[in-house]
């Protein structure tokens, strides 16, 4: 088992995400591998939807030589060996890839604080001074153009994209090439003030036309907790990408507005 463990080890290390697929229950019967024939072919390609989703979860399945259908809570597979067998699929990768443009004060607290929160941040910065004086709390960094970074590497749809480089300039062409190569992040905004996004949405729309999609786009950007230190705003855009994350559509003020029952004691 050593083997296995280094494998996960060396691919965690180097941000891939995987599945570990685990036989929990079965008959008195062995398939060795996780089965073999139609439950390998069908595992492999759960394992592609459990990537897409990142969660874990288990399957059912009776094996007889049939089609493949489900029925109730079992899935039924064409196998001529029959049987019954529970799979766990257990996903294992970070809570999702975040690509930091600009390596600033701003930048690298920003790493710094997703790195215990079990984000894997990719961190670009074209100067290489600034690049030299981080520390290791990105898990990549890249000294390279951030337009040509873009232009070589193929960000996967649902990623996170923070855009936060030294001069406005560098933000526009940033967010310029998202937007030729229609690339689709769950998540990139730009560190800016009003009047500064409210300039690139103009300039965008001029450049693009009036249907671009920007329902992920965030801007100015992070949650109004308060502060403008490089790390009180690395906490305000951290919050951000973790109610992304987790899916909260609204923010509603402080937890301790749902106790409703102790609200007389808050004043």
């Amino acid at each position: 088992m050593a083997d296995i463990y280094s494998k996960i080890n060396e691919l965690r290390n180097a941000g891939k995400d995987l599945v570990i697929v685990t036989v929990t229950e079965k008959d008195d019967v062995a398939f060795g591998t996780v089965g073999g024939g139609a439950i390998e072919f069908y595992a492999r390609n759960k394992c592609k939807e459990v990537i897409k989703s990142r969660t874990s979860f288990t399957e059912k399945y009776c094996l007889f030589d049939r089609e493949v259908k489900v029925e109730t809570d079992e899935i039924k597979l064409n196998m001529a060996c029959g049987g019954h067998v529970t799979l766990f699929y257990e996903f294992v990768g970070p809570k999702q890839y975040v690509y930091i443009f600009g390596a600033g004060h701003c930048g690298a607290a920003l790493a710094r604080v997703l790195r215990p929160l079990d984000f894997y941040a990719t961190i670009i910065d074209e100067r290489d001074y600034v690049i030299n004086a981080l520390d290791d709390s990105a898990n990549v960094k890249v000294n390279q153009g951030f337009v040509s970074y873009l232009s070589e590497h193929k960000i996967p749809d649902g990623r996170y994209i923070v855009v936060c480089t030294p001069s406005h300039q560098n933000d526009y062409n940033v967010l310029d090439k998202i937007l030729e190569l229609k690339m689709k992040p769950k998540y990139f905004g730009m560190l800016c003030s009003k009047k500064k996004v409210n300039d690139y949405l103009a300039r965008a729309i001029e450049k693009y036309g009036d249907n671009l999609d920007f329902s992920n786009f965030y801007s100015p950007i992070g949650l109004q907790t308060g502060g403008d230190s490089p790390e009180e705003v690395a906490i305000s855009i951290a919050s951000e990408i973790l109610s992304v994350h987790y899916g909260k559509e609204k923010l509603s003020g402080h937890m301790r507005d749902t106790v409703k029952e102790n609200q007389k004691y808050f004043k």
